[in-house]
């Protein structure tokens, strides 16, 4: 079974994100797992490319940490985002009026991904994470 400590070190990551409307997004970038006091402190940057093909660099960070037999992910501001067990690595997290669901697969280790499902008056779309060790 998959440990917080498992994720330490340096990943290639890549990401699609399909909207409803069928135009796509895509992300290659970096992500890395930096041990921290409070547990693992995860950081991506990388470049995004939107549908219409304009380009930008985008970063984000959480903290990640255990909480018993689960994996609990905050923003990096320590506000809990959500939690999941890696033997059924599903969540949810609601940020009203909008909804995120994501699904966690490490069938597959070190290789793994995450699917978000994303739901909301104005978001409609599925954002697909793909992770390989450096």
């Amino acid at each position: 079974m998959i440990r917080l400590c498992d994720f330490v070190g340096d990943w290639r990551l890549t990401r699609r994100i399909s909207h409803s409307d069928g135009s796509v997004a895509r992300f290659e970038g970096r992500a890395v797992f930096a041990p921290d006091p409070a547990g693992l402190r995860y950081h991506e940057s990388g470049d995004l490319v939107l549908p219409g093909g304009q380009r930008m660099t985008g970063e984000r960070s959480y903290l990640w940490r255990e909480a018993g037999a689960q994996i609990a992910v905050a923003f990096a501001d320590g506000r809990p985002f959500h939690a999941f067990d890696p033997a059924d690595p599903r969540a949810h997290h609601s940020c009203a009026p909008d909804s995120y669901d994501v699904r966690y697969a490490f069938c597959d280790w070190p290789r793994w991904h995450c699917v978000w499902r994303v739901t909301g008056p104005r978001k409609d779309y599925v954002m697909e994470s793909h992770y390989t060790r450096l």
